[in-house]
């Protein structure tokens, strides 16, 4: 298991805005009132949203105080969970599965093309501080194999050529159409189906 990196530049104070704070009392209007604690993954996940993909300690001190917890309890959480970033990682996080499914499916040619156009490495921010990648485990999309996550959407069914116009689109601020990029729906056969084709003789 790789240690979670923490920034070292971190703001001095962070508060939700008024729009997420109208949400974060709907998110806690689903918890009693003895269990409001149980919220603290969805806060985190607003505050990551709020602040470019990231959560800064003061965030995490803010939610302690907002949900009345120990702040070593949110901090716990906050650094269990890969979903959490706790350093910057640009307006577009790039995460690309490299899980059998996908290796067998050439996931590590999308591995190259972001190394070639974003950063050498991965949880590096490109030279525009406005992007970054990184390998992950299995995003369960395996039968759209290759595929990869940017931010909250999917991107599924690639090859080299689909890839690197997307991250042609990102790096030029525009946000590619999520989805199959071989046409399918979901996750359909790519031959339409080939079983229970006539229910009536089944």
């Amino acid at each position: 298991m790789s240690i979670k990196k923490i920034s070292k530049e971190q703001p001095e104070n962070f508060n939700f805005s008024e729009e997420n704070l109208k949400i974060t009392e709907k998110i806690l209007s689903n918890y009693p009132n003895d269990k409001k604690q149980s919220a603290v993954m969805a806060l985190l996940y607003l505050a990551q949203r709020q602040n470019d993909n990231w959560i800064p300690l003061a965030a995490m001190k803010h939610i302690a105080k907002f949900l009345n917890m120990p702040y070593i309890k949110v901090f716990e959480v906050a650094t269990f969970y890969s979903m959490y970033n706790l350093t910057p990682v640009g307006k577009h996080f790039i995460q690309i599965c490299t899980t059998t499914p996908c290796m067998l499916r050439g996931a590590y040619k999308l591995v190259d093309i972001c190394k070639r156009k974003i950063s050498e490495e991965q949880n590096t921010l490109s030279k525009d501080k406005n992007c970054s990648w990184t390998e992950v485990e299995c995003l369960g999309a395996c039968v759209n194999a290759p595929m990869m996550q940017i931010n909250d959407d999917y991107y599924e069914d690639l090859d080299e050529k689909m890839t690197e116009k997307i991250i042609d689109q990102i790096l030029s601020d525009i946000k590619p159409k999520p989805g199959s990029y071989r046409g399918r729906i979901n996750t359909e056969p790519e031959n339409n189906r080939q079983t229970l084709m006539d229910l009536k003789n089944a």
